[in-house]
């Protein structure tokens, strides 16, 4: 309420508020780790801010995995130098003995798309250069790409992005999605359906973080609500809806009884105002089938208790139909965002559950 005051006296913007507000009481507290500390480290990469986690050296001198971390929130909140983001990456660090990268990318609303997509993929190849690898002893044969909800959405981007670049000597491995964000074609999916009053992300709140990410106009919210945006006139979605098909790439226990909502007439000028709906680079789902076919082993978290949990279900089901080698990690009791918050007051049992579960198949693959 304070936020949306402030911003409707013209004084800041009413995220930048929120911004501010969280990492004033941020907690500043971090979980005890079994090894010596993890070093933490601020850097650039082509113009981006990093901060760097590197686990102690071994004796043995052997070259450690790598993984590129890209934190959530809507494209408009949080950062790689809150607390538990920080916690989340030295877990990992310690876990997985290590080097992450957890990429700082600009934020609504001083950046829109395409920029914090331009940022995250800066920052990846840099990363990925040989020199660079070797600078932080990282075995370039052994590297993740990785986000949570909105840094999902632009970890799978630039992991697509990657793909269809001949001229890389290091690619990544592996891809591991946290509870991704990747489309903004149909906000009537049974999750969007199901769980469109949750706490945490209800879908009128995932709805106004596209508006923003799009810098679109907010009395639009309605007709995407509705897919008003892809009804079955609006020529310029005809081509993706078969790659959005979530009555045949989801399964029972996900559809329920559930019915699409297609619209027959809709409003074309919404996408010819917002292209970006439609462009792969913020909606990763509606890549082709060649793209699809050439995206690394592949780990997706979905939480019953979220509307996006069909988002990154109907990734998974696209990519295994490609030949992609995927694991669909589904949690029946826990609900969006939750994998951060392992920090008192607000250390949740499904925090604990999920990030295990995550940071176990990332140590058996990567």
């Amino acid at each position: 309420m304070l936020g949306h005051l402030i911003h409707y006296l013209r004084l800041s913007h009413h995220l930048i508020v929120l911004n501010y507000l969280i990492n004033t009481f941020d907690l500043y507290q971090l979980e005890s780790i079994s090894s010596e500390d993890i070093k933490a480290t601020d850097a650039v990469f082509d113009g981006v801010e990093v901060r760097v986690f590197e686990p102690p050296a071994r004796g043995d001198e052997s070259l450690k995995r790598g993984v590129v971390y890209i934190h959530g929130g809507g494209w408009a909140l949080a950062s790689a130098r809150t607390s538990l983001y920080i916690n989340l990456c030295r877990i990992m660090a310690d876990s997985l003995k290590a080097v992450v990268v957890s990429i700082e990318y600009r934020l609504v609303p001083q950046a829109r798309f395409p920029e914090q997509y331009h940022d995250a993929l800066r920052a990846t190849k840099h990363f990925l250069q040989p020199d660079v690898l070797a600078e932080y002893s990282v075995d370039p044969r052994r590297i993740a790409i990785s986000g949570d909800s909105a840094g999902g959405n632009l970890a799978a981007a630039v992991c697509q992005q990657l793909s269809k670049e001949e001229d890389l000597t290091v690619r990544p491995k592996l891809q591991a999605l946290i509870y991704p964000v990747l489309q903004a074609f149909d906000f009537n999916t049974p999750s969007y359906q199901q769980n469109r009053n949750m706490p945490v992300l209800p879908r009128h709140v995932m709805i106004n973080y596209w508006l923003y990410y799009f810098n679109g106009n907010h009395n639009l919210a309605h007709a995407l609500l509705i897919n008003n945006h892809t009804a079955l006139d609006v020529g310029q979605a005809l081509s993706f809806r078969g790659r959005l098909n979530w009555t045949s790439l989801l399964p029972p226990s996900f559809k329920k009884d559930y019915k699409p909502v297609v619209q027959t007439t809709g409003k074309a000028e919404i996408v010819q105002k917002m292209p970006a709906l439609l462009d792969v680079r913020a909606v990763p789902l509606l890549a082709d089938g060649k793209t699809l076919q050439l995206q690394p082993k592949t780990y997706v978290l979905t939480c019953e208790n979220d509307v996006l949990r069909d988002d990154g279900a109907m990734y998974a089901k696209r990519l295994e139909n490609a030949g992609v080698d995927v694991t669909l990690d589904h949690f029946h009791n826990c609900f969006h965002g939750c994998m951060i918050f392992t920090l008192w007051p607000t250390d949740f049992s499904a925090a604990f559950q999920t990030r295990s579960s995550y940071i176990k198949w990332l140590d058996e693959n990567l």
